[in-house]
């Protein structure tokens, strides 16, 4: 399977969650599954590439042509494939293009506009590829019980809870991306307007 994985370049976060991602990466290199990422060497980008890597996985990454003209982030130097769009929107239709399944690892901003574009694009039926939320320490604490709120308060129909696992286990984590994909019904059992 090849699992793209979202998460944080930041160089600076906690070592904690650099162990977790590399683990992460080398059980999913012994379980047969490649990695398509933002191609990325720092944070936890560079983690789980490194722990993919170590295990023997194939790696493929994308990273917009002008994060390299302008520095913007270290580039990971062993990618089997480093793929170069012009643009964010790119890149991100390329990953999701070439993933089977995804992993949200903690993130800052462009990590969580990434899950939730993926998780709308579920919603709307557009794809049934599983979505797995890896909450390490609890980072995504505050997320889920916003994600709550919203279904609290009818913003969010709760069924749309079924199109995500949220999980602190990384075997649950690989149990819910192995599993045959539940069915996910069409547009209007999903989404109201």
């Amino acid at each position: 399977m090849r699992i793209c994985v979202f998460g944080a370049a930041s160089p600076t976060i906690d070592p904690k969650y650099i162990e977790k991602v590399e683990q992460l990466g080398r059980a999913m290199a012994e379980r047969g599954h490649s990695l398509v990422f933002g191609g990325g060497g720092n944070g936890l980008m560079g983690a789980a590439a490194r722990g993919v890597h170590d295990g023997g996985g194939h790696i493929m990454g994308v990273i917009p042509k002008f994060f390299i003209e302008e520095s913007v982030e270290l580039i990971c130097d062993f990618c089997d494939v480093l793929v170069k769009p012009d643009t964010m929107r790119e890149r991100k239709q390329i990953m999701e293009d070439n993933a089977d399944a995804f992993i949200i690892v903690p993130g800052g901003i462009g990590t969580f506009e990434e899950f939730f574009e993926i998780l709308t694009s579920k919603q709307l039926c557009r794809h049934n590829k599983p979505i797995a939320v890896y909450n390490i320490m609890g980072y995504y604490n505050e997320m889920n019980s916003m994600l709550d709120a919203a279904i609290e308060k009818n913003f969010l129909r709760k069924n749309c809870r079924e199109l995500y696992e949220f999980t602190e286990d990384v075997d649950k984590l690989f149990e819910y991306l192995e599993a045959p994909p539940k069915e996910i019904g069409d547009v209007k059992a999903l989404k109201d307007g």
